[in-house]
């Protein structure tokens, strides 16, 4: 039913393909326009608009390394460097 369509980006000037699947999604939700900016701007313009992500300093429960996490981290609940949170997720 639907086929993949090149568009133009309107801010890079860049050509992008709204794919069948994209175009299929849009009906679905009763989008009625296309989308006019490829993935990158798209996601530039979504970050631009949010601000820059604030990072606080922790210490890792598990190794005492130091630790940026995107949160306040609060007394009662442990705080894992990147390193020890992937060792306890993988452990379930």
């Amino acid at each position: 039913m639907y086929e993949d369509k090149t568009l133009i980006c309107k801010d890079s000037g860049q050509e992008f393909i709204f794919t069948a699947g994209e175009q299929a999604f849009y009906a679905e939700k009763g989008f009625q326009n296309e989308p006019q900016r490829c993935k990158s701007c798209r996601d530039a313009r979504k970050n631009a608009a949010r601000g820059p992500r604030e990072y606080f300093t922790a210490v890792c429960a598990r190794c005492g390394k130091e630790a940026r996490v995107p949160f306040e981290p609060k007394s009662d609940r442990p705080v894992y460097c990147s390193e020890c949170f992937v060792h306890i997720k993988a452990q379930g």
